[in-house]
C-alpha cells in the first residue's frame, strides 16, 4: 500500500479512494472565470483541482481562489520558485513542480520548507518530453527506466531538505511507456502515484488512450489519483475519468449505460438514442445500469442485469425494468418514459 498524504480535506494513497483531479484553463489572474470553471468541475465530479502559476499575478490570485474554491486547489509551478512561495503563502493546498528546474538547491529548500511548515505536499511531475539531458543521454531515448530515474532524482533532492510528503506522477503521450514507467515506480517505491497519459489529444483519441493507459493501471491496482488529459473543456476529462472508473469497477457512481452495438435488426434509430440517453444520464447521481437495445426480440433478454432499459421496434419499443417488461411506448416517447422510470428507482 502506498502512502497517505493529505490535500485539504482529500487523502491520497494509504488505500484511501482514487480521486478525480482536472486542471483549469481560464487564467488564474482572472478570478472569477477560474472559479466559475472549477464549480463546473466539481458539479460534474471532480475532487481536485490545478490551476496554473506562470507569474506573479497568477500567484497573487490564488488566496482569492482559494476563499471560494470548493475543492483542493494545486498550483502548478515552472522555473521561479518564488511563484511557489507566493502560492503557497496564499493557501495553496498541493505544489506540482520539478525540484530539479526551479533553481539551485536554496531554492528547492525554501519551497519544500514552506510546504513542510504548512503541511502541503509536493508532486513531483516527470514527463517524458521534458527529461534531463543527462538522462536522456544516458538511456538514447524517453523510456519508462530513464523517467523513473529521474524521479528518484528528485525525491533525493527533496529529501536532502527532510521532505518527503511526496506524490508522483511519470506522464507520457506514448501509452506503453506511461504504463511501464509506473509499473517500475510502484515496484520501487511507496510513493502515492497520480497517474495519466500526457498530452493524450482530443475527446475522442485522448479518452481511449486515457482509458487504455488509465484504465490498464487501474486494473493493475496501481494509482492513487488521476487525471485524464484532453484537448477539450476541463469538465469533459472528469466525465471521462467517471466512465473510466466505471468501467474498471473502481467507484460506481452514478449511471451507467449499456447499449447494443446494431445490427440488420434494428429498425430504430438507436445511435441516436443511445447517445440522447448517454447525455442525459450525465444528471443522473444514482449507481444504476441503463440498457438501451436495438429490438424487442431479445433486448430485454440480454439486458436483464440492467436496472432498467428500453428496446427498439417499428415505430414503437419495449420499456423494461430488471428484464421484466413494463408496457410498450411509441418510439418518440421512449427516452421520456425511460427517466420518468428512472425517477421512481
Amino acid at each position: 500500500m502506498t502512502k497517505a498524504i493529505q490535500v485539504g480535506g482529500v487523502t491520497i494513497g494509504g488505500g484511501a479512494p482514487i480521486s478525480i483531479q482536472s486542471m483549469t484553463n481560464t487564467r488564474t489572474d482572472d478570478v472569477e472565470a477560474t472559479l466559475a470553471q472549477i464549480r463546473a468541475l466539481a458539479a460534474a465530479g471532480c475532487d481536485i483541482v490545478r490551476v496554473a502559476v506562470p507569474d506573479m499575478a497568477a500567484a497573487k490570485a490564488v488566496g482569492k481562489i482559494k476563499e471560494n474554491c470548493p475543492l483542493p486547489l494545486v498550483v502548478d509551478i515552472h522555473f521561479d520558485y518564488k511563484l511557489a512561495l507566493e502560492a503557497i503563502a496564499a493557501g495553496a493546498d498541493k505544489v506540482r513542480i520539478n525540484p530539479g528546474n526551479i533553481g539551485g538547491a536554496d531554492k528547492v529548500k525554501a519551497v519544500a520548507d514552506a510546504c513542510r511548515q504548512r503541511g502541503i505536499p509536493i508532486r513531483i511531475g516527470v514527463n517524458g518530453g521534458s527529461l534531463e539531458k543527462e538522462l536522456l543521454a544516458k538511456y538514447g531515448r524517453v523510456c519508462p527506466e530513464a523517467m523513473v530515474e529521474s524521479a528518484f532524482g528528485h525525491i533525493r533532492l527533496l529529501q536532502q531538505f527532510d521532505f518527503d510528503d511526496i506524490c508522483v506522477s511519470l506522464k507520457s503521450s506514448s501509452v506503453p511507456i506511461t504504463m511501464k514507467a509506473y509499473q517500475l515506480m510502484s515496484q520501487q517505491s511507496n510513493y502515492p502515484l497520480h497517474i495519466g497519459v500526457t498530452e493524450a489529444g482530443t475527446v475522442r483519441m485522448g479518452t481511449l488512450k486515457s482509458a487504455v493507459g488509465i484504465g490498464g493501471l487501474l486494473a493493475l491496482g496501481i494509482g492513487d489519483t488521476m487525471r485524464v488529459s484532453l484537448s477539450a473543456d476541463p469538465v469533459q476529462e472528469v466525465y471521462a475519468a467517471r466512465e473510466i472508473f466505471k468501467a474498471a469497477g473502481i467507484r460506481r457512481e452514478g449511471a451507467e449505460l449499456v447499449s447494443c452495438p446494431t445490427c440488420g435488426r434494428t429498425r430504430i434509430n438507436l445511435i441516436a438514442l443511445a447517445n440522447e440517453v448517454e447525455e442525459r444520464l450525465k444528471e443522473v447521481d444514482k449507481p444504476i445500469t441503463v440498457a438501451v437495445m436495438g429490438c424487442v426480440v431479445n433486448g430485454p433478454g440480454e439486458a436483464s442485469a440492467a436496472d432498467c432499459g428500453i428496446a427498439g421496434g417499428v415505430g414503437e419499443g419495449l420499456l423494461f425494468k430488471r428484464g421484466q417488461i413494463i408496457k410498450k411506448v411509441p418510439q418518440d416517447q421512449l427516452v421520456d418514459e425511460l427517466f420518468a422510470l428512472i425517477d421512481t428507482l
